[in-house]
């Protein structure tokens, strides 16, 4: 049974992604390529951490993305977090891909996929336009 997460990127986001998913009980690895990005997850974590680059498809599945049922790339570069949504996706038919994405273009890089895409700036320019739109009231 498949049951395990892996985050690729532990930087604010995904580390508080794996510390919410880790309370939460869940099988957890987050994979990032510096230690120093580690020092972000609470002393009460409980999941692995593994060192290495995410776009090495090693390491992919040396943090058990044969058993994962979900992946969360949450690095601060849009082709990292390409590259490993579509090997998830398509090299090991991962169900539920999640990744933040900063340009929006690059949206049609995800067609045909089951990849799930957060774009931080479209939800901030929705928060300031609802923000605008009451300040206007």
């Amino acid at each position: 049974m498949k049951n395990r997460v892996i985050i690729v990127g532990c930087g604010r986001l995904g580390s508080s992604l794996a510390t919410k998913l880790s309370m939460a009980g869940q099988d957890v690895v987050v994979l990032d390529a510096s230690e120093k990005s580690f020092r972000k997850l609470p002393e009460t974590f409980s999941g692995f951490q593994l060192v290495g680059d995410g776009t090495d498809v090693n390491n992919l599945e040396y943090a058990g993305i044969k058993e994962a049922k979900m992946v969360l790339a949450t690095t601060d570069d849009d082709n990292v977090n390409l590259f490993v949504a579509q090997v998830a996706d398509r090299v090991y038919e991962i169900d539920r891909v999640y990744i933040r994405l900063n340009d929006a273009d690059k949206s049609t890089l995800l067609e045909n996929t089951h990849v799930v895409a957060v774009y931080p700036f479209l939800l901030s320019m929705a928060a300031f336009d609802e923000l605008l739109e009451e300040d206007a009231r």
